[in-house]
């Protein structure tokens, strides 16, 4: 009997026990992820804020670059339909080029005089906006930016304006208006249903939200003066701006209509641009509650009914049950520290420059593309001031504005600072930051990321230089017009060219003075007749099929065609083109024909030469990795083990020697691994030793060590096949894959080398941006006239498919036989 009620009264405890600690249990699960949650809202805001921070920043640079075109001064200084033309297409090409809402022009004294939707019904011609805060900050030279809706499209849009000067002037004699649609912003925002983002201005009017039944609500009920300014200014429309029923009930807490709570979370969206707008970040309670609460009571619901039934037996079976949980424990802390670990590497091995420095400003911890983006390792920097690493002008502006500014509000956005290299090389950065505080609120570090835009930069340059240079082009090529206008005539007349114009029938309209030389006929005698009655009919048949080409497609082409002369067939390359009526219907298709017998003979004795100096380049290039690799490679190896004799030596006289031998054999190392690594590039030994397939199985290993850029390597069962043909697609393959790297933007590269039908077909195809396939002539500058001469010469062709976000892909198909 007292067995039975010890065992009774072990197991009421055991299950007094359970029960305690299942609800603590529960208690420090919800409390933890209210915290989790927390964390999560903290790091959401501040990417939303990142987010619109970016998108609302991002039209300023373009507004000043369009209010710096000719075109539009020359409108608002001599108004009339020539330059108003100029103005409207220049504005389109920004409208397009920006993916804009709306470009526009604007007078001193507000009118609209030129605008991208001067056709639509909404047009802003002829209306004025000198109400805005927009213009009047922009008339006394400041440029401004603006959050509103249109007045006359009762659309939303953030506005960028800037001052236009007259030549020579400090008065603003118009401005420049570019306005972004809001919806583009709302569109990514992908937020959960339980989660709520608010964009409101300095009345707490909603004008951003993915909740559209809030929109041009009010976070607060609006007094009558505040209904009346909010009137006047009209930045929100008329009203009625009613209460949306959220009750702030404490700073992170808030409660609507429906009585569904939410955590709140604030934050300024740009203080110094957009005064008095902030980010709302609203996060329902329930949700956060019920990560917990569900899968706690899945879990627990077999516990509580096991514990039930175990009730009634012995102390033993309670213990093997408490032993079990123990382990379930040791498996959570297991899984905690393994996530932590996880959390670290990729801190660690992500590729973008994140760091953490401490109130003073010392640098607590770095990340691993961070030291090799300055040529340091961790260790090196750690402790030591960001400002160590700044130039001389970017310490001063951090010490003197950014971080006081920083350890006050505990953010920062884009500061543009001026990093220096282990080697003495600067690169531009744009860093952006936030702080993280301790449970008083005070600052315990930072949180900072940093983006490279040396290269951007250098782009905005280059890209300033084109457009004054696009402006003197353009002013020469109006003078050229004019010249080109009084010579045509004569150039028709006396052009060593063929031209000659022919009816939807293929009837002879006219033609110039070298077709009847060459037809030995005059222009009387041709009109009327079609290429049969001249031509041999195999000829005549060919030039027909060019010419209802030209007809149906309604557009350019170029064509090569035969014409006997003198017994001979002579080789003309022609510019064949429709000639269209009011309605763009071709009534009649003209042809310019160039006489190239000769140019195709030179061509082939060029193509003979090419083939003949890209030999002596491999050729060369094999030399000088040789030179490398056998001369100064041994020169390094022996300088290292000179250090490392070095290192021994002074290892008992001179600690600091060492360190510095020490820093010799790492430098050493380095070249050493250069000099290899450009002698496999020059001309890879595996290319000629073990052949296409294991050089390209390298190329792309090496190629995704370097540049980050995932490489697939496909191939089947591979022939050995010919020097010239191996080296082609290698060239190829490598040179793809550097425009794949320097411009696609990619993730991944796919590389396919097959045998299909006795044709290698060789594949190198990107996730990348692509691109609408250029011209050859603007394709130089990607290297693809170099890899069409390649597949030239080794007897084969290649073609490259791209189209505008759906990546590209270089193919090259070469015969075996050749």
């Amino acid at each position: 009997m007292r067995l039975r009620l010890i065992l009774l009264i072990l197991s009421l405890l055991a299950f007094l026990s359970a029960s305690i600690g299942g609800y603590l249990y529960y208690t420090s699960l919800k409390e933890a992820a209210f915290k989790a949650a927390d964390r999560r809202a903290n790091t959401r805001v501040a990417l939303l804020k990142q987010n619109f921070s970016a998108f609302l920043l991002e039209n300023i640079k373009p507004a000043q670059a369009l209010a710096g075109m000719e075109a539009l001064r020359e409108l608002l200084v001599r108004p009339g339909e020539a330059s108003r033309e100029s103005a409207n297409a220049l504005l389109d090409i920004f409208k397009s080029a920006l993916k804009a809402d709306v470009c526009y022009l604007m007078d001193h004294a507000g009118t609209t005089v030129a605008s991208t939707n001067r056709n639509a019904p909404d047009s802003f011609i002829g209306k004025n906006f000198a109400f805005r805060p927009y213009f009047q900050q922009a008339i006394h030279s400041a440029p401004a930016t603006y959050l509103a809706l249109g007045t006359e499209s009762n659309r939303r849009g953030a506005y960028y304006s800037f001052p236009v000067f007259e030549k020579g002037g400090d008065v603003p004699i118009g401005l420049t208006v570019i306005k972004a649609s809001i919806e583009e912003i709302e569109n990514k925002l992908d937020l959960s249903n339980d989660e709520t983002v608010l964009v409101t201005g300095s009345h707490g009017i909603v004008f951003i939200s993915n909740r559209k039944e809030w929109l041009y609500g009010s976070m607060r009920k609006l007094a009558p003066r505040e209904k009346a300014e909010l009137t006047r200014s009209r930045q929100f429309g008329q009203g009625p701006w009613s209460w949306i029923g959220l009750e702030i009930v404490t700073p992170n807490l808030a409660k609507d209509l429906a009585g569904v709570e939410y955590q709140v979370h604030r934050s300024a969206v740009a203080p110094e641009t957009y005064p008095g707008w902030t980010i709302v970040y609203l996060q329902r309670l329930e949700a956060i509650s019920k990560s917990v609460s569900d899968p706690l009571i899945r879990i627990t619901g077999p516990i509580v009914l096991s514990l039930c039934v175990l009730i009634g037996l012995s102390v033993f079976l309670l213990y093997r049950e408490a032993s079990r949980e123990i382990g379930k424990r040791l498996e959570v802390e297991n899984a905690l520290r393994k996530s932590d670990a996880r959390y670290r590497s990729l801190y660690h091995n992500t590729p973008a420059m994140l760091h953490s420095i401490d109130p003073e400003g010392r640098l607590i911890s770095v990340s691993g593309h961070w030291a090799e983006a300055l040529g340091y390792t961790p260790s090196e920097v750690i402790g030591k001031k960001l400002t160590d690493f700044l130039t001389e002008s970017s310490k001063r502006h951090a010490q003197e504005q950014i971080f006081p500014e920083f350890f006050k509000a505990g953010t920062c956005q884009e500061i543009p600072y001026r990093f220096v290299k282990k080697n003495g090389e600067r690169i531009d950065v744009l860093l952006s930051a936030i702080a993280d505080r301790d449970e008083r609120g005070s600052i315990k570090r930072s949180l900072a990321v940093s983006i490279d835009v040396t290269e951007r930069n250098r782009a905005e340059e280059a890209l300033r230089l084109a457009k004054e240079e696009l402006s003197r082009y353009s002013r020469d090529l109006e003078r050229q017009v004019e010249k080109r206008t009084r010579e045509i005539t004569s150039i028709l007349s006396n052009t060593p060219d063929v031209v000659y114009i022919k009816d939807l029938e293929g009837r002879y309209v006219l033609i110039n003075a070298r077709y009847e030389a060459l037809l030995g006929r005059k222009n009387e005698a041709v009109r009327g007749k079609t290429d049969f009655d001249i031509l041999p009919r195999d000829i005549a048949r060919k030039v027909r099929r060019n010419d209802q080409k030209v007809l149906r497609d309604n557009q350019s082409f170029q064509f090569e065609e035969l014409v006997p002369q003198d017994g001979t067939m002579r080789t003309f390359l022609s510019v064949k083109f429709p000639i269209c009526d009011e309605s763009r219907r071709p009534i009649s298709v003209c042809s310019i024909s160039t006489d190239i017998t000769d140019l195709k003979k030179a061509q082939n004795q060029l193509r003979r030469l090419s083939g003949s100096i890209m030999v002596s380049q491999e050729k060369e290039r094999a030399a000088i990795a040789r030179e490398l690799h056998d001369e100064l490679g041994q020169v390094l190896t022996a300088l290292r083990m000179d250090a490392v004799w070095l290192t021994e030596r002074l290892r008992a006289s001179d600690p600091q020697g060492v360190e510095r031998a020490r820093a010799m054999c790492d430098l050493i190392d380095k070249n050493i691994d250069e000099v290899r690594g450009l002698a496999l590039r020059l001309r890879p030994g595996v290319l000629d030793d073990l052949g296409l397939v294991d050089a390209l199985e390298w190329y792309t290993a090496d190629f995704e060590r370097r540049m980050g850029i995932t490489c697939v390597f496909e191939h089947g069962e591979f022939p050995a096949i010919g020097d010239r043909m191996a080296t082609a697609a290698y060239r190829i393959t490598q040179e793809a894959m550097t425009n794949v790297a320097r411009h696609a933007d990619a993730g991944h590269v796919w590389v396919s080398l097959k045998i299909r039908d006795r044709r290698m077909i060789l594949s190198v195809k990107d996730d990348g941006r692509g691109f609408d396939t250029p011209l050859p002539t603007e394709a130089e500058g990607l290297g693809v006239a170099g890899m069409v001469e390649r597949a030239g010469l080794a007897g084969g062709s290649l073609s490259v498919k791209s189209k505008p976000g759906m990546g590209t892909e270089v193919r090259l198909t070469v015969p075996l036989a050749a």
